[in-house]
Formats: C-alpha cells, structure tokens, sequence
C-alpha cells in the first residue's frame, strides 16, 4: 500500500505531474475533492479567490485504509495520512510568471511566491513534526515527464533517503 501526497505551493505544477499518473495503478484524489466528500469545505475567500477547506478535520475524518495505491494532489495533501511526501518547488521568479498566466491577483502571486521563497510547506511539515519519507524535486525547468519519472523511481526504491540532494534555499542562491 502506497499513498503518496504530492504538495507545494499552487503553480509548482502538482496538478501536471498528477496526471502523468492517471495511466497507472495509482487511483488519483485531490484535496478538493476529499475536502467536497468529508463535508469539509468552508467558505468561498473572497481574498485568496478560493475555497477556504478545514484541512485538520479532513486529516481527522480521511480514510486512508480505504485506498491501496493513492497519489494525493493539493497544497495541503501533505497533512493528511499518507506514506511518503513529494513536494514540488518551482524558482519564485518563475512562480510568479505562471501564476501571472493563470489570472491571479497580486496580492495572491505575492502571497504564493513568499511562501514558496520561504519554504512554508517544509515549515509546516516541521511545524507538525511529519515523519514520512519526503522527496523535494524542483520543477522550474523540468519536463514533467522528468520529474514522475523520478518519482516512480523513488517509490519503486522504497522511498530511499540515500540520493536524496540537499533540501530548496532560494534565499541562499
């Protein structure tokens, strides 16, 4: 049994790797999705433009002995119960040019590229003391094919720790 979340800031390309899945064994969840079926969606945040999704009680009501092979797609996919963790970082420069191209406002590209500079999702993982095997991959300029197949190789290695390189500073570069 494998259920891996695949996680980062919105614009990493999460959604464009997931897919790449879809012809596999994996059975593909977003959190959205989780977030509509447990009955854990809020409001609509008229702020972030999205819908606010109270992540901890679908962390609580989630079922993940349901599921067999799962890939989890969502930038909060990595609270929920899985076995390993995937987070995808993209540059903030570029970040910010793919999140201009889908429309967002300025408050919410600034918001998302800070939080990328920032590593908030490493952050949080800390924050709430997560344990899973975790693979860091950067997607600012890799074919995604690239990068699910790296991903599958890592699964298929056992989540080794072994190659893993040293974790995203975009502040230090």
């Amino acid at each position: 049994m494998s259920i891996i979340a695949i996680t980062g800031t919105p614009g990493v390309g999460k959604t464009t790797i997931v897919e790449l899945f879809s012809g596999s064994d994996f059975t593909i969840l977003s959190v959205k999705d989780l977030a509509k079926q447990y009955g854990c969606e809020g409001d609509f945040d008229e702020a972030t433009q999205s819908m606010d999704i109270d992540i901890h009680r679908l962390a609580e009501q989630f079922e993940s002995d349901l599921l067999d092979e799962a890939i989890i797609d969502g930038h909060l996919s990595h609270f929920l119960e899985v076995d390993a963790i995937v987070i995808l970082r993209c540059n903030p420069s570029m970040l910010q040019e793919r999140l201009a191209k889908r429309g967002y406002s300025e408050q919410k590209i600034k918001a998302n590229v800070e939080w990328e500079m920032i590593s908030g999702t490493w952050s949080e993982m800390i924050e709430f003391e997560l344990e899973q095997p975790i693979l860091e991959l950067d997607t600012t300029n890799f074919d995604p094919a690239d990068i699910y197949e790296q991903i599958i190789k890592w699964v298929n290695e056992g989540y080794s720790q072994d190659s893993i390189p040293a974790k995203i500073d975009w502040l230090a570069k």
